[in-house]
């Protein structure tokens, strides 16, 4: 059973970096696509960014485009997301998941109902 674990979220000011960690465990980390996804308050959970496991392709959200960048390290079972001039908007509750292995999952990978494992979720408060 995969398992995993955010960290690194935090309180920030606008315009700062924040870099959040998922580490997963109780599977095969390499050949799952894998996503973070977020969740302001009052609002539906949204894209952030993916990282398949098939042609190691990355896509991003509109509103985090061209800051936000998406990475991972399968030597150490690890998937990142470093962020970059952090807004308010972004303020949300961060969620790391996982595709089943070998899942080659529908183009834009952004549909939540495609992942079958999720992490409990890093809190990022942005102020203005």
């Amino acid at each position: 059973q995969v398992q995993l674990v955010e960290s690194g979220g935090g309180v920030v000011q606008a315009g700062d970096s924040l870099t959040l960690s998922c580490a997963a465990s109780g599977g095969t980390f390499s050949d799952s696509t894998m996503g973070w996804f977020r969740q302001g308050p009052g609002k539906e959970r949204e894209f952030v960014a993916v990282f398949t496991w098939v042609a190691h392709t990355t896509i991003y959200g509109d509103s985090v485009k061209g800051r936000f960048t998406i990475a991972r390290d399968n030597a150490k079972n690890t998937l990142y997301l470093q962020m970059n001039r952090l807004q308010p908007e972004d303020t949300a509750m961060y969620y790391c998941a996982a595709m089943t292995s070998y899942s080659i999952g529908t183009y834009p990978w952004n549909n939540t109902n495609e992942y079958s494992y999720w992490g409990q979720g890093t809190q990022v408060t942005v102020s203005s």
